[in-house]
């Protein structure tokens, strides 16, 4: 691929954003859409253009980015992408989706002479404005391979999974295991709590005596400060674990573990924190289980 491309982005949110402003950055000509005004005036500021629309975009750009929140309106834009878009042209879908949508949304793609990737990703908001994305890809090795030059500027380490649909497998398993991890950790924290236990000697012996995990090791040393600017939404946490539900239930696989997690998050949309950012999960398990989980300083 060149160097400089003409490329589009749909979706200019907490990582949307990010990455669309590091493209505009690397030299190329960035085309942008986002429902909300300001995110578009934001990039247009730094350089990018906002030719009307998704239309407009899709016209005007080789490669055209999507990060949209859930698989109804990817299928949607990406209809409306394709009527406009040129034969050949490649879409990007950055968003965790459902593994059928990909795989329909795909096939529809390549009736009408477009490519679709699935490139959903790791990393968040901070990783998307330091290029420190990981990127899960599914499609096939031809379309990788045209676009992987491209992804290599946006963030660190790009894995293609295989055929569309299993770049959001993996996805969706990844943050199984992300979101299991935080839950279980403040279970036990909250069990330390009413049980009049120190929690930084806690997590200070959990971390000698092998039970660690990353949040123990690193992200509980931030449970105190709630209330902060939402980069990760619970309620979209929520969404990801029921697709992976869907995903295991259409497969025959059975995932108890999985399925309680996410009636946790379930429960965070109940009250009313689905807007808050991840972190403030601490609060969610504080409530269900009546403890105080705050380290001492």
């Amino acid at each position: 691929m060149a160097d400089t491309q003409r490329l589009g982005f749909i979706g200019l949110g907490n990582i949307g954003g990010a990455v669309a402003a590091n493209l505009v950055q690397d030299g190329h000509t960035v085309h942008v859409h986002d429902l909300d005004e300001a995110r578009r005036k934001t990039l247009t500021e730094a350089g990018a253009k906002a030719p009307g629309g998704i239309a407009g975009v899709a016209r005007e750009s080789e490669v055209t980015f999507l990060s949209v929140p859930t698989p109804a309106v990817m299928d949607s834009v990406a209809a409306e992408w394709a009527e406009a878009a040129p034969a050949g042209s490649v879409l990007i879908d950055l968003t965790t989706n459902a593994p059928d949508t990909i795989r329909r949304v795909g096939a529809r793609l390549a009736e009408s002479g477009h490519h679709l990737l699935e490139c959903p990703l790791t990393g968040g908001a901070p990783g998307a404005r330091a290029r420190m994305l990981v990127f899960l890809v599914g499609g096939d090795a031809a379309t990788y391979e045209r676009c992987a030059p491209l992804l290599g500027t946006i963030g660190r380490a790009t894995f293609h999974m295989g055929p569309l649909g299993a770049g959001n497998v993996a996805k969706l398993v990844n943050s199984l295991y992300a979101f299991t991890t935080v839950w279980v950790s403040l279970e036990g924290l909250a069990i330390c709590a009413r049980s009049g236990i120190d929690l930084r000697t806690m997590v200070e012996m959990v971390r000698t005596g092998g039970g660690g995990n990353l949040f123990i090791d690193r992200m509980v040393e931030g449970i105190n400060q709630r209330g902060r600017p939402t980069e990760f939404a619970l309620e979209l946490a929520a969404k990801d674990a029921g697709l992976l539900l869907e995903v295991a239930r259409d497969l025959g696989v059975p995932t108890p573990v999985a399925a309680e997690v996410a009636q946790g998050l379930v429960a965070a949309k109940s009250f009313g924190l689905g807007g808050r950012d991840f972190t403030d999960l601490v609060e969610v398990v504080e409530r269900l289980t009546g403890a105080e989980i705050r380290l001492p300083r």
